[in-house]
């Protein structure tokens, strides 16, 4: 697995480095043919500030920020966009022009929740939403149906890796897109080439009254 694994560099940064293993691997929502790793990015300081600052340099200066809503295991990254937030001329709605980095929890019936502690940094607030990965959109519909169910009002989406480039007339912006990413490509479940292959071999291995292994 480690010799498969391919590095690409962001347009925003040499310092920005992508790992991804091309093969067939299935997420939640579709099959994609390359495992994307955000290990290094949302774990390694030093890459995380540079994500965080590349993202923050890429927002209109008239932004309103009073909180990070973060997924994917992003509160790194999250942390130093903060960081960059409150150095610039970022205006923020919040006591001591600070922002707020918060992750939302998933309830017994996988419903995306935020608990009543971390409410009032949603009600009212104006929220970034940052993930590491989007490739159909439905993660991202999803959380910004809660954030706009909990009284936060949306103002930029950030995502280090996205295969979309709007969702509900918002721009998402990102580290990487799949032009990054040569041959990169994402399949609805049953509509997946790679199974699709993998059925006809079964069919023709049992037809000529082979077992599987």
């Amino acid at each position: 697995m480690e010799n498969k694994v391919m590095k690409f560099y962001s347009k925003a940064g040499s310092n920005i480095i992508l790992r991804a293993i091309p093969g067939h691997f299935a997420t939640s929502h579709s099959h994609i043919n390359y495992y994307v790793d955000m290990t290094g990015l949302k774990t390694r300081r030093s890459e995380a500030a540079a994500v965080g600052k590349a993202f923050v340099q890429r927002l209109p200066i008239e932004t309103v920020v009073d909180t990070i809503v973060c997924l994917d295991g992003c509160e790194v990254i999250g942390a130093y966009m903060a960081e960059e937030l409150e150095k610039g001329s970022f205006p923020s709605m919040n006591m001591h022009n600070t922002v707020y980095v918060v992750t939302p929890e998933f309830n017994v019936n996988n419903q995306m929740i935020f608990r009543d502690n971390l409410v009032g940094e949603i009600q009212g607030k104006n929220v970034l939403l940052l993930l590491a990965t989007a490739t159909t959109g439905m993660t991202m519909r999803r959380s910004l149906e809660c954030i706009e169910y909990y009284g936060g009002q949306v103002q930029g989406i950030c995502a280090v890796f996205s295969a979309i480039k709007s969702i509900n007339g918002m721009m998402v912006e990102s580290m990487f897109d799949t032009s990054d990413i040569p041959g990169y490509q994402a399949y609805e479940v049953h509509n997946c080439p790679y199974c699709k292959a993998k059925q006809k071999l079964d069919a023709m291995v049992n037809g000529y009254g082979y077992s599987k292994l």
